[in-house]
């Protein structure tokens, strides 16, 4: 077979689309509706626990009258999720409009590529070092900021002598990481909390040790895939394809400018303002509206320090802003879910049907059984920010029933919502990437299976850690 009949064989595949998460969750809204019209209503009593949080008396569930919900209120449910969500779809719009400024300025892709070049030679070292820094931007950004990134990373790992799988991987590998261990994301851990009554980046110092387990774990399984490649590069997922891809060599020229003094000092700008929100959050007891407000500091220092003009540094935050407008959408449908739930008088219901299954669980593999239902759900949701408005307001009170902490429940959200990105075909960063470096969805998967599945153990394994030490605060 030629090499130009296997490109066009691969180009003929088509792939599973699944509809818009706007979609999905707007399937899930009706089927609550449906669903307080079937369910038994039931409820809990709510105590004030040492703490002082709202929490389910684990020994006061009854079932109550039905109160079934009324079709023609779901406009209604809507607004009022985006209503009750307003301050933290103002994080989501103003944190997208600030990291626009410093995509914007090309600060993030010079130093990229400055490490890259230094450390090339060795891919001990090259490796962990390029996806480090991935995996620290990624923890406050979606690892989609990078889809045009792939051909760079791919042109440098094929130049070593690896493949385009390698290239492709230290961006999604090292995002992955530091995307799905939620360190200090705005759209996964923040909404999470928020919800779940938690200060804004609580228990940030497990989720980093989180990173640094799965960081070390990660590289491990891409170094050993690139030493093989480099030795037998017949081996390589992508021989066949390598042979007759080339690279977008003037795409990787424009990623490669080098880093100048205005680059470093919005590099330095980004780290200082994600430590002041981070001390905010942790020491003052800051909420979201303080957050929100640090975002837009952010923004116009770090333009101001690129060399923006007024009118340039309102233009990328308007841009970066509308990039989160279909997100923003998203939480406030999601958010509705529960409002319906709670309504239609099932919520509780729900929360004691699911108390029993895990009941018959071990104590020690509860918080596991959590995140594995996550990856479940993230089947479904594909966004972040819709999951946590989906999922949290369920798994909230369900903590509390089963003696999880809070905390806890915000890291099984973290990790089922994130890691499965990484093998599903519905993920635009997955797909966008693959599509950038000329990777074909189940070449990918072919490297990906086993290294996802040793994520699942080592998330698990970190879940029951979480367990053990009572992870907190809550």
């Amino acid at each position: 077979m030629s090499d130009t009949k296997i490109v066009q064989d691969v180009k003929k595949k088509k792939s599973f689309k699944m509809p818009h998460s706007l979609v999905v969750i707007a399937f899930i809204v009706v089927a609550a509706v449906i669903a307080t019209w079937i369910i038994p209503a039931g409820e809990y009593a709510r105590i004030k626990n040492a703490a002082g949080k709202q929490v389910i008396d684990p020994l006061s569930f009854k079932l109550i009258a039905r109160s079934p919900v009324n079709f023609f209120k779901l406009g209604y449910f809507a607004i009022s999720g985006y209503i009750g969500t307003a301050d933290l779809i103002f994080v989501i719009l103003l944190s997208g409009a600030a990291f626009n400024v410093i995509v914007a300025s090309g600060a993030l892709q010079s130093l990229i590529a400055m490490v890259s070049r230094k450390f090339a030679s060795k891919e001990t070292i090259f490796i962990p070092i390029v996806t480090l820094i991935f995996g620290l931007i990624c923890t406050t950004q979606g690892v989609n900021t990078f889809i045009g990134f792939a051909p760079v990373m791919v042109m440098f790992a094929r130049s070593l002598g690896f493949d385009s799988v390698v290239g492709a991987g230290i961006i999604l590998l090292g995002g992955a990481v530091g995307f799905s261990t939620g360190t200090l994301n705005v759209n996964t851990t923040i909404v999470a909390q928020n919800i779940a009554g938690l200060a804004p980046y609580s228990g940030i110092g497990y989720r980093a040790f989180c990173f640094v387990v799965f960081y070390i774990v990660t590289n491990i399984y891409l170094i050993r895939y690139a030493k093989k490649i480099r030795v037998n590069p017949e081996l390589s997922v992508m021989y066949d394809l390598d042979l007759v891809n080339e690279t977008n060599k003037s795409e990787a020229e424009e990623f490669n400018k080098p880093m100048d003094t205005r680059k470093w000092l919005v590099i330095t700008t980004l780290f200082v303002f994600l430590g002041v929100i981070v001390y905010g959050g942790v020491k003052l007891d800051w909420d979201l509206k303080e957050t929100a407000s640090v975002f837009i500091w952010m923004g116009i220092a770090a333009g101001v320090l690129a060399g923006f003009t007024p009118s340039k540094i309102a233009k990328c935050m308007v841009e970066g802003a509308k990039k989160m407008i279909g997100a923003a959408l998203i939480i406030g449908l999601a958010r509705s879910v529960s409002s319906v739930l709670t309504e239609g008088k099932i919520m509780d219901t729900c929360i004691y049907g699911m108390a029993q299954v895990l009941g018959f669980l071990p104590s020690y593999v509860q918080g596991a059984a959590m995140y594995i239902a996550n990856l479940i759900m993230n089947l479904f949701i594909t966004s972040g920010s819709g999951l946590a408005n989906t999922v949290m307001p369920l798994f909230v009170p369900l903590a509390d029933l089963v003696g999880l902490t809070r905390q806890s429940a915000v890291l099984a959200f973290n990790f089922g919502d994130g890691f499965g990105n990484y093998v599903l075909p519905t993920s635009t960063a997955l797909m966008g990437i693959l599509g950038a470096a000329n990777i074909p969805y189940d070449r990918w998967m072919k490297f990906m299976w086993r290294l996802f599945l040793i994520w699942v153990g080592v998330g698990c394994v970190l879940m029951v850690v979480a367990q053990i030490i009572n992870y907190g605060p809550m």
